[in-house]
C-alpha cells in the first residue's frame, strides 16, 4: 500500500484543471494552463515509471479506500472500494496516455473557439482514461468507462465537421450499448463472488491489513465451496483480483463453473464471457462491431482523432486483457479459434476497406481497425509470445495512428481537403513532411526495424506456436501486412511522389511548423526506438504476460 496517493494524483491533476480552466479564469492562459496540466501529468508519470519495481508482478503502489458499504440482509454485505494499482499491463498503457494526450493538446491550435469547454474536456477524458487504466475495483473502472463518452461526445458534436451530429450520436449509441453489455455482466458477478478477503476479516480469520498468504485463501475458498461461512457473514465485492478466480463463486449460482443452468445449450459464464468480449469490442473496434468509427474519425478535429486512435480504442483491449478472458478463463480458450478467426477477418477486412478509400483520413481509420485486428490473434494465441505481442501491438499502434492523424492534419490545415487525388508531388515541396509521413507510413506496414514490425511479428509468432487455435489464422493475419503495405505505398506515391500538383494551385504547401515538426519526429523518432529496443515495452509487460498465461494453463 502507497502511503502517498501517486496514482491519485494522475487522476485528479487533469481533474482539477479542467475544473480550473471552466470555471473561465483563466483569460488568454487556457491552452497554457492545459498544456501545463498535461506536461506535469506526464512527468509524474515518468517519475512512477522510473520508481517501478519490474521483478515484482503484482500490484505496486496500491491505493484503496472505502467507498460504498452495504448490509444486504441474509446475502450478506455488498462492498465496493476506490482501490487502485498499476502493474506491467497498466505501467505501459498511462505512459501511452500521457505522452499521446500532451501531443494532441499542443496541437490543438485549430480549435478557434471555445477554448475553455474545449481543453476543460480533453482534460476530463484523459483523467478518465487514466482511471480506467489504474482501478482495481470493476465498479470503479465502470464508472471512468462510462464517464469518458460524455466528453468524446461533446469533443466530437460540437468542434467536429459538417456531419458532427450524426458521427457523435453513432459513437455514443454504440459504446453505450457495449456499456450495458458490461454492466449486465458485472451485476452478476457482484452478486455470485465472494471476495476472499475481506470474508476473512468479517469472520475473524485475519486482522485488517494483514497478509493473506496462499494457505489462507485457499483455506476461505474451502469454507465458500463447502458452504460453511453463514451468508450474512460473507462479503460481495467488484475487487478484479477477487473476480478472476472462479473458486470465488459460490455454490448455486448462475455463474458457478459447475452450475448447471443452460439457454439455448450455453452455460451462463459462456452468454456473459461473449457479453463483456463483445463489450470491449465495440471499443476497440473489432469488425463487425466497428461502423462507428471511420465516422467519429472523419468529423472529430485532427487532436480529437489522435486521442481517439492512440489512446481510446486500447481501453478495448485492455478490457479483454484485465477483464473478460481472466474472468472466464475455461469460455476463452474453448473459442479460441473464433476469437482468432474474428481477428484476422478485422485485419482482412479493414485492409480491403483501406484500399478503397479516397479520403485520406477514412483510409488512415479503417487502418487502424486491421491494425488492432492483430491484438486479438495475439491475445486467442493465449502464449507469452502472443500475448506481448499483442500489447506491444496496442502501444505501437497507439504512437503510429497519432502519427498517421497528425499526418493528415497537416495536408488539411493548409487545403481544407482530404482526397488522395487531389495531391501529387509533395516531396518537392514538403521535404521535411515527406521524410516522416515515409517513417509514418513504413513503419505501419511492418517493416523491420519500427515498432510495428515488432507487434505484428510476435502476435502472429504466438498464433503459429499456439496449442489453442489454427495457424491458418495467423497465416490469413500475415496477408492482411501484403494489403496494409498494398495501400499505404499506394497512398505514399500517389501524394508525396511524382510531378508536384494540387487541384488548387492556390493552396499554400508551406513545410511543416516548428511545432508540427517537433510533434511528428518524435512520434517517429519514438516508434524506430522502439523497433530496435522494443525491450523497452517487453520488460514492463512481462510480469504481466507470463501471469495471464498461466491462468489457461
Amino acid at each position: 500500500m502507497s502511503a502517498f496517493p501517486i496514482l491519485s494524483l494522475l487522476i485528479l491533476i487533469p481533474f482539477i484543471g479542467s475544473l480550473l480552466i471552466a470555471s473561465g479564469k483563466m483569460g488568454d492562459w487556457v491552452k497554457k494552463t492545459a498544456i501545463f496540466i498535461s506536461a506535469l501529468q506526464l512527468a509524474l508519470i515518468v517519475f512512477v515509471y522510473f520508481i517501478y519495481d519490474f521483478s515484482n508482478s503484482s500490484f505496486q503502489l496500491s491505493e484503496s479506500h472505502q467507498w460504498i458499504h452495504l448490509d444486504l440482509g441474509n446475502f450478506g454485505r455488498f462492498q465496493v472500494d476506490y482501490a487502485l494499482g498499476i502493474d506491467g499491463l497498466s505501467l505501459g498503457l498511462i505512459i501511452l496516455t500521457g505522452f499521446i494526450s500532451f501531443i494532441a493538446i499542443i496541437n490543438s491550435h485549430v480549435i478557434k473557439e471555445k477554448l475553455n469547454g474545449y481543453f476543460s474536456l480533453v482534460l476530463l477524458l484523459n483523467a478518465s482514461i487514466i482511471g480506467c487504466f489504474l482501478s482495481k475495483d470493476l465498479l470503479l473502472f465502470y464508472v471512468f468507462f462510462e464517464f469518458m463518452l460524455l466528453p468524446m461526445y461533446f469533443l466530437i458534436g460540437i468542434w467536429g465537421g459538417p456531419r458532427k451530429n450524426y458521427a457523435s450520436l453513432k459513437f455514443f449509441i454504440y459504446t453505450l450499448v457495449g456499456s450495458l453489455f458490461i454492466l449486465v455482466v458485472m451485476l452478476g458477478l457482484g452478486i455470485a463472488y465472494v471476495d476472499p478477503y475481506e470474508t476473512a476479516i468479517n469472520i475473524g480469520m485475519i486482522s485488517d491489513g494483514q497478509n493473506f498468504d496462499i494457505s489462507g485463501l485457499t483455506a476461505i475458498q474451502n469454507a465458500i465451496a463447502n458452504q460453511e461461512i453463514p451468508t450474512q457473514q460473507i462479503i460481495h465485492s467488484f475487487d478484479i483480483q477477487a473476480l478472476s478466480d472462479p473458486k470465488n463463486c459460490q455454490i448455486g449460482s448462475i455463474l458457478h463453473p459447475d452450475s448447471g443452468w443452460v439457454l439455448a445449450n450455453y452455460s451462463a459464464r459462456y452468454w456473459s464471457f461473449w457479453l463483456l468480449f463483445i463489450g470491449f469490442a465495440i471499443k476497440l473496434p473489432l469488425v463487425p462491431f466497428h461502423t462507428w468509427l471511420p465516422d467519429a474519425h472523419v468529423e472529430a478535429p485532427t487532436p480529437i482523432s489522435v486521442i481517439l486512435a492512440g489512446i481510446l480504442l486500447k481501453i478495448g483491449a485492455y478490457g479483454w486483457l484485465r477483464i473478460c478472458f481472466p474472468f472466464f478463463p475455461r469460455e476463452a480458450v474453448q473459442n479460441a479459434d473464433i476469437l482468432a478467426a474474428l481477428g484476422a477477418f478485422s485485419i482482412i477486412y479493414g485492409a480491403y476497406n483501406a484500399l478503397a478509400m479516397s479520403d485520406l483520413k477514412k483510409l488512415v481509420a479503417y487502418s487502424s481497425i486491421s491494425h488492432m485486428g492483430f491484438v486479438l490473434i495475439g491475445i486467442a494465441s493465449f502464449n507469452a509470445e502472443g500475448v506481448q505481442g499483442a500489447i506491444f501491438q496496442s502501444l505501437s499502434h497507439g504512437i503510429l495512428s497519432s502519427l498517421l492523424f497528425l499526418m493528415v492534419g497537416v495536408i488539411y490545415d493548409r487545403t481544407g481537403n482530404r482526397n488522395i487525388d487531389s495531391f501529387r508531388g509533395l516531396a518537392n515541396q514538403m521535404p521535411k513532411f515527406t521524410l516522416i509521413s515515409g517513417i509514418a507510413i513504413f513503419a505501419s506496414l511492418g517493416l523491420p526495424g519500427f515498432s510495428g514490425f515488432i507487434g505484428e511479428f510476435f502476435s502472429l509468432m504466438g498464433g503459429f506456436t499456439s496449442q489453442y487455435i489454427l495457424a491458418v489464422w495467423a497465416i490469413i493475419g500475415a496477408f492482411g501486412i501484403l494489403l496494409g503495405a498494398g495501400y499505404l505505398l499506394w497512398t505514399f506515391q500517389k501524394i508525396y511522389l511524382g510531378k508536384f500538383y494540387l487541384k488548387n494551385m492556390k493552396w499554400e504547401m508551406n513545410d511543416l511548423t516548428k511545432l508540427e515538426l517537433v510533434s511528428l519526429y518524435s512520434l517517429g523518432i519514438l516508434s524506430i526506438l522502439l523497433g530496435i529496443y522494443p525491450d523497452f515495452i517487453f520488460r514492463i509487460s512481462e510480469s504481466f504476460a507470463l501471469n495471464f498465461v498461466r491462468i489457461f494453463e
